[in-house]
């Protein structure tokens, strides 16, 4: 690592702060010129994935400059009060919800504040995994891992203390100084995925906290956020990123994202937005995301790398680059969608393709058999060489 830049103390009391909170806009709205219109998350489109309807918050949430403009956005909702965004009793373990999965995400929300703050370092996607801003989703990707641990509903739940994530992060940035050497995250900064159990373009219909993240990373010379997307979200392209913040749109044939990919934006969408993306000043890769082993599977991918390879800007070729990632299922999961998407399960749980995998929290997860995994990574990269050899594969995993 580099060596650390003189310590400077921020308004918070610690050492090494890059900016000051007063460089977040946190409780404001986004800054957009005054004829830019309405917002995307003022459309009938945002209200179809999120009729929030009751919102549970800790006091000290439901309190905070944060807190009340999420509420502000709801105004109809019903306001529970609760101790901890963790222990919902009616929400988290109740096995009565599995019917209401697809509900719950629409109607409910979470407010609470992030106790722990922890910079965990990652080392394929990104450099280090970010505290998260929020969890959970409004979507309801069959094969998503976030649900795993709540069980039975996985609601979005937004931390309201981002002036503490925010600063956490800019000593973080501060302590390890300019990146000093290459590496397949990224050749000059400390890439920093924000988004690793929500998705970023849908938290963004919620609240600020993304905008006031991206905003934070354009200004660290150092640094560079990152976060995965299924979802195209217009109103991010008033962020001004400045090249300091990554998109990733994850893609996959139309015929799985149909199945698996529910409540999303369709793939066709997210391939179009790229070029608006890369024109606001956001780096654009893709995720191939993730590869599902099943009859027609090699023809359905070099049918969308092709479509990729048509649509695309060149602009976005030459700066593009792709994370592989092949299908990981779990036990718990594979029950659960049984009892709201059985059809999913057909394509998601394969037992003689699968082998188990017993995960860094104790999960019991399954993930393709060796050999069958590094046949189907080799394909990927072979489609990826013949339909679009501009697409850099960062890494397969």
């Amino acid at each position: 690592m580099g060596a650390a830049p003189p310590h400077a103390t921020g308004p918070d009391g610690h050492a090494d702060a890059l900016f000051g909170l007063e460089d977040i806009d946190t409780g404001r709205e986004s800054r957009r010129p005054a004829d830019a219109g309405p917002l995307f998350r003022d459309s009938p489109a945002a209200r179809r994935l999120l009729s929030v309807r009751a919102i549970h918050a800790e006091p000290a949430a439901a309190a905070s400059p944060r807190g009340r403009q999420v509420l502000a956005r709801f105004p109809g909702a019903e306001v529970v009060p609760v101790d901890s965004h963790w222990r919902i009793p009616d929400l988290h373990g109740n096995e009565g919800n599995v019917d209401r999965w697809v509900r719950i995400k629409s109607e409910v929300l979470v407010l609470g504040e992030r106790k722990t703050l922890t910079t965990r370092p990652n080392g394929r996607s990104a450099d280090w995994i970010a505290p998260g801003h929020a969890n959970g989703c409004a979507m309801a990707c069959a094969y998503c891992y976030v649900p795993r641990r709540k069980g039975f509903a996985n609601p979005i739940t937004v931390f309201t203390n981002i002036e503490r994530i925010t600063a956490h992060l800019s000593r973080h940035v501060a302590r390890l100084g300019p990146k000093p050497e290459a590496n397949q995250c990224d050749p000059t900064a400390w890439v920093y995925d924000i988004g690793e159990n929500s998705d970023c373009s849908v938290d963004a219909l919620i609240s600020e906290n993304v905008g006031d993240l991206i905003r934070a990373f354009a200004r660290w010379p150092t640094a560079k956020a990152s976060f995965a997307t299924k979802f195209v979200n217009p109103d991010l392209l008033l962020c001004d990123p400045r090249g300091r913040t990554r998109v990733r749109f994850s893609v996959m044939p139309q015929e799985d994202s149909k199945l698996l990919d529910i409540r999303t934006s369709p793939v066709a969408s997210r391939i179009a937005a790229a070029g608006d993306f890369l024109e606001a000043g956001y780096e654009v890769h893709f995720n191939l995301s993730p590869v599902v082993i099943r009859p027609g599977w090699e023809r359905d991918w070099a049918l969308l790398l092709t479509r990729m390879d048509d649509v695309l800007p060149r602009a976005v070729k030459e700066q593009a680059a792709a994370e592989v990632i092949m299908l990981t299922h779990n036990e718990d999961l594979h029950e659960l969608n049984l009892g709201w998407h059985p059809r999913a399960e057909d394509a998601l749980w394969q037992p003689g393709l699968q082998q188990p995998k017993r995960s860094e929290n104790g999960s019991a997860n399954v993930r393709y058999r060796d050999g069958v995994k590094a046949g189907a990574v080799e394909t990927v990269r072979t489609l990826v060489a013949t339909h679009a050899p501009w697409l850099r594969i960062r890494y397969a995993f």
